[in-house]
């Protein structure tokens, strides 16, 4: 690889935002209304990154280019990608009962269509805050380090990851210990309970202990451009295998369990203490609100992000 070319960063908003209620990619939470999406722009070009690449539905252009068209002015090279329930479905499948996207795994794979082959990349969520240290770790991994064979995951500690309003999934992460991932096991409804405890609902409808140390996936991914090529083979298969199941999902934990079980590929976990912000729910917000201002006050970020 081309150690001078710069990452690009792929950002996943085509979700519904069923549990929030509304278009909660671009609602504004900072103190001058910017997005999560922007904390996290910011933070990638402060980190080094050369190009953004938002992954969103077409139904939803109108108000992303709204946001965003001209913010960020040259400090970033801005692309879209659009995530469409025909996007990259072999010819002889019938897409048309789809009730929701096809997954994270999915929507990574139509970014293809705008990296380069030279260009390694991050992918992340657009609705989750992921921390200056995080932006800093994975991007000096991608240049320094992506090859087709070892990819990375940004590691939050799960103590720092939890919502005060409900339940939240997270992938909780099994490390070797030379930092490399040998699991990520996809834990549901987790909270913590009036005993303090952080608990998970098991496949068995009973409720068992996690440790607030553990090691989570905030979905914050980096890769090798030649892995477009695993996932498009890969969700062609997937894709025949659900015909009949239109709310299947293909998503990226998954895909990378499969290649790391077969040897196709390693992962690197960068672990960083820094603390994760999100709106699942709509009574996250306020609290999101206070922490942005809070790192405005401790000029971590400016306000406007973007003038």
């Amino acid at each position: 690889m081309d150690k001078a070319k710069k990452p690009a960063l792929v950002i996943l908003a085509a979700g519904m935002g069923s549990r929030y209620g509304g278009l909660k990619q671009i609602d504004g939470v900072g103190p001058s209304e910017e997005g999560i999406i922007e904390y996290s722009v910011y933070d990638a070009i402060r980190a080094g990154f050369g190009k953004v690449v938002f992954v969103i539905r077409k139904d939803i252009e109108a108000p992303f280019r709204e946001k965003f068209d001209g913010k960020f002015g040259d400090k970033i090279k801005v692309e879209y990608a659009f995530q469409g329930m025909d996007s990259f479905v072999p010819n002889d499948v019938d897409h048309t009962k789809r009730e929701k996207p096809w997954g994270t795994t999915h929507a990574m794979l139509v970014a293809k269509t705008v990296i380069d082959a030279n260009e390694p990349f991050a992918v992340i969520n657009a609705d989750d805050y992921y921390g200056v240290k995080g932006f800093q770790k994975m991007a000096s991994f991608l240049v320094a380090e992506a090859t087709p064979t070892l990819f990375s995951m940004c590691g939050y500690v799960l103590h720092r990851t939890l919502s005060d309003h409900g339940t939240v999934n997270r992938g909780v992460a099994v490390v070797a210990e030379d930092y490399l991932l040998k699991d990520v096991n996809e834990r549901l409804k987790i909270s913590r309970g009036k005993d303090k405890k952080v608990t998970y609902l098991g496949e068995d409808g009973h409720r068992y202990e996690l440790a607030d140390k553990d090691v989570v996936s905030m979905n914050f991914w980096g890769f090798h451009p030649s892995i477009f090529d695993t996932i498009e083979q890969g969700f062609a298969e997937f894709a025949r295998e659900n015909t009949g199941n239109p709310r299947a999902e293909y998503l990226i934990p998954e895909l990378i369990d499969g290649m790391i079980k077969d040897g196709s590929a390693k992962v690197k976990v960068l672990v960083t203490d820094d603390k994760w912000y999100g709106v699942t729910y709509q009574e996250d917000k306020p609290k999101v609100q206070e922490a942005f201002a809070m790192l405005v006050a401790e000029n971590t970020y400016p306000t406007p992000l973007f003038s």
